[in-house]
């Protein structure tokens, strides 16, 4: 669904040295798949399912996090949920369409000859096997996601983790942008002086926006603001 994100724009474009990609609500429409994942987890945990709109809150932020701070789970109940999460997601994950135009930018990107990571709070196995499905994967340099363990799952984190993997392949990483659709994508990369683009088609809200340097509503405004 898209959202009600304000439109903005940077003026002139910057030359960057290296792009970190969002997965979900950025590259691909996994919403539906999510949620209804989620309801399941709620189901199977016997607490009753949220709205919508609730669910949707869900979609983005590290899971395990928001099951401890907007479900209230224990920390114990918080893990057997997310267990029941990613058992019933795994057999949905690859569902999910790419979003119109995406593919189209990490072509222009990487024609470019900027290299591109993945920064995903969405596990780093599932990430590459949706990547792998939907013929993405060879467009990025580095894959980063959260670990199965959950050690590694806040966005900055997994930024760290993202740019880390870029600078030992001798990417510079001095002028790299941050592409998403969430303010949790914008906190995460400044975490590391990183600046972010925030796409109007995912899943954020308007008081998200002020943190990012940009708001782009199509794949032709954000590959104008990727690619000189």
């Amino acid at each position: 669904m898209t959202s009600t994100l304000p439109t903005t724009t940077i003026a002139p474009p910057r030359t960057w040295t290296a792009v970190l990609f969002d997965l979900d609500g950025t590259i691909i429409d996994s919403a539906s798949e999510i949620m209804g994942s989620l309801a399941h987890m709620f189901a199977e945990m016997g607490v009753p399912v949220p709205d919508q709109e609730t669910l949707r809150s869900y979609v983005g932020p590290p899971l395990l996090d928001s099951l401890r701070m907007t479900a209230g789970f224990t920390d114990a109940d918080a893990w057997e949920a997310l267990n029941v999460y990613r058992d019933h997601y795994d057999d949905h994950l690859l569902h999910s369409p790419v979003f119109p135009g995406v593919e189209g930018v990490l072509q222009a990107v990487q024609a470019a000859g900027i290299p591109i990571a993945l920064a995903t709070s969405k596990p780093e196995s599932m990430a590459r096997n949706v990547l792998a499905h939907t013929g993405l994967d060879g467009y990025f340099t580095v894959i980063a996601g959260a670990s199965d363990d959950e050690e590694r799952s806040t966005k900055a984190e997994v930024v760290a983790e993202a740019l880390r993997g870029l600078r030992a392949l001798g990417v510079d990483t001095s002028a790299a942008v941050m592409v998403g659709d969430r303010g949790y994508d914008a906190l995460g990369a400044a975490a590391h002086g990183v600046p972010t683009i925030l796409v109007e088609w995912g899943y954020g809200s308007p008081d998200e926006a002020a943190d990012a340097i940009a708001v782009v509503h199509s794949a032709d405004q954000l590959r104008g603001l990727l690619v000189r």
